[in-house]
């Protein structure tokens, strides 16, 4: 199984010199690996270009996409930049992150559930943290069958099916939602323990939860299941403002007539499967 990896970075020096050794030692190499290195003012350069002299493997592509560090829109700018330097012969497409370790066979696993299981559309490990305690614990926020946005691998198949990623907020849910309506399946594995070595922040800035209200206006939730969406969320991290700002976001989109992400069909795909996970997740 060939494939390719794009990893997005801006000011990694801190963690990318053990992500890109992880992705050398890996028992199935990829056959290239594109390290966008986006606007960084620290030595992510020097990192990226250190491991392009000890592998022909990596590649550096120089970017300056944003300013604006907004969830969204900067990682895919660079991950899709760094899209057009590849061909057209890989069996999968992997967008990782600057900052985690994989353990060695990571990527050899991935290529034996592509190869055997031709309907699985995306694949992806799980995300460990350390705790106040120095241990690795488990941090999977979403449901155990989401991958997260760290480390999504793609079938060649289903990354043209579904166009790409879209350059939105919510990107790394709605990949996963229209590979379903393609007719694809999402695996998790959970025997791949991937380590990241930046804890997930607690909650972005009122700004980025505007656009979490925006995302679900664009992916055509409704009014209804943004709403539950979005109290959950509120919940769950302890903040109603989250609530209040997630539904300003969507009510604006409204106001605003926001070009919608998603088809008319698409829309209705993705609502009947929200309510049917709202419905499980009720069902005693």
């Amino acid at each position: 199984m060939d494939y390719y990896i794009i990893i997005p970075a801006h000011n990694e020096e801190v963690f990318l010199e053990d992500t890109l050794q992880s992705v050398l030692e890996q028992t199935l190499k990829p056959k290239k690996v594109i390290v966008v290195n986006d606007n960084s003012t620290d030595r992510t350069e020097t990192i990226i270009d250190k491991f392009t002299d000890k592998s022909s493997i990596f590649q550096k592509l120089n970017i300056h996409s944003s300013d604006d560090h907004m969830p969204g829109s900067k990682v895919i700018n660079a991950f899709n930049a760094g899209f057009q330097l590849l061909d057209e012969n890989y069996d999968f497409i992997v967008k990782l992150d600057a900052d985690i370790i994989l353990p060695d066979n990571y990527f050899e696993k991935i290529g034996y559930v592509f190869k055997g299981r031709p309907q699985i559309g995306i694949a992806g490990g799980f995300i460990y943290e350390r705790d106040n305690n120095d241990e690795w614990k488990l941090n999977h926020s979403m449901n155990k069958n989401h991958v997260r946005g760290a480390l999504k691998a793609y079938s060649k198949k289903c990354y043209k099916d579904i166009g790409g990623l879209k350059n939105a907020m919510g990107w790394d849910t709605l990949d996963e939602l229209l590979a379903q309506y393609y007719g694809y399946e999402v695996l998790t594995d959970d025997s791949l323990k991937v380590k990241h070595l930046r804890p997930t922040g607690n909650a972005y800035n009122a700004q980025a939860r505007y656009l979490q209200g925006r995302a679900m206006y664009t992916m055509r939730y409704g009014l209804w299941i943004t709403t539950i969406a979005s109290l959950k969320m509120a919940w769950k991290l302890k903040k109603k403002s989250i609530f209040i700002d997630n539904m300003y976001g969507f009510f604006e989109a409204q106001k605003n007539k926001v070009p919608y992400l998603v088809s008319d069909s698409e829309g209705k795909f993705i609502r009947k499967l929200r309510w049917k996970g709202i419905r499980e997740r009720l069902t005693p």
